[in-house]
């Protein structure tokens, strides 16, 4: 089963994705982790994306296509994978569809995980780190004294991606780039839509009870 998550930024895709893939007992696929372990292991294609990726540009839509065919090819995949960030654009979209063709495979699934903008916005803002690496949230997961990290009595700090400012451009960019890929696949009657605001441990229960029916209704597990 090729189930791919899709959602807002912070809507919980990945944590999500994880669990899915733990559950269906396929891998949990992550362009940016793929790219992360060829670059740490000295791959041709790592050192490769490592030239766009230290410039900070883009990597090019064919590399990504052609290092997620590589890993889609591992016998690991054969009984499916959770795809997670990918694809983001039409152009993505397109591209992977091609590849998917050319290995006798589609999407069976595509989890939206539905937030509003104004939940993105205060999840995103709400995010605060310290020096040591522990993470915190002002509403969801508060320190126990403001502002100071539990860990090592550090001075709490907002990562310059986590602003309002910062937020309200990556949802803009999700808008006009990933929403269209919705579009595409409400087409193909493969969307499965769910409240993300939930708990999420309600959430995780609400995207299997989708993938069970879906799997009695054609035969999967």
């Amino acid at each position: 089963m090729i189930v791919i998550m899709l959602g807002a930024p912070a809507s919980g895709k990945g944590t999500q994705s994880v669990i899915v893939a733990q559950r269906l007992k396929v891998p949990h696929i992550s362009t940016g982790d793929i790219f992360r372990w060829n670059i740490a292991n000295n791959t041709a294609v790592g050192e490769e994306a490592k030239k766009y990726i230290d410039k900070g540009i883009l990597v090019p839509d064919e590399l990504t296509i052609r290092i997620l065919k590589e890993r889609i090819e591992k016998e690991d995949c054969e009984r499916g994978f959770v795809l997670d960030g990918f694809p983001r654009t039409i152009n993505q979209q397109q591209s992977l569809d091609r590849m998917l063709t050319e290995c006798n495979k589609s999407i069976n699934m595509a989890i939206n995980l539905s937030v509003t903008d104004d939940e993105v916005i205060r999840r995103i803002s709400g995010r605060r780190m310290c020096k040591c690496g522990k993470a915190y949230h002002i509403v969801t997961y508060p320190p126990k004294t403001p502002g100071i990290c539990d860990l090592c009595n550090g001075e709490l700090y907002t990562r310059k991606d986590d602003t309002v400012e910062v937020a309200n451009t990556r949802l803009e960019a999700y808008k006009l780039q990933t929403e269209p890929i919705l579009a595409v696949y409400r087409e193909r009657g493969i969307v499965v839509d769910i409240d993300g605001h939930k708990p999420q441990e309600q959430v995780a229960e609400d995207v299997w009870k989708e993938i069970l029916k879906y799997s009695e209704k054609h035969g999967w597990m």
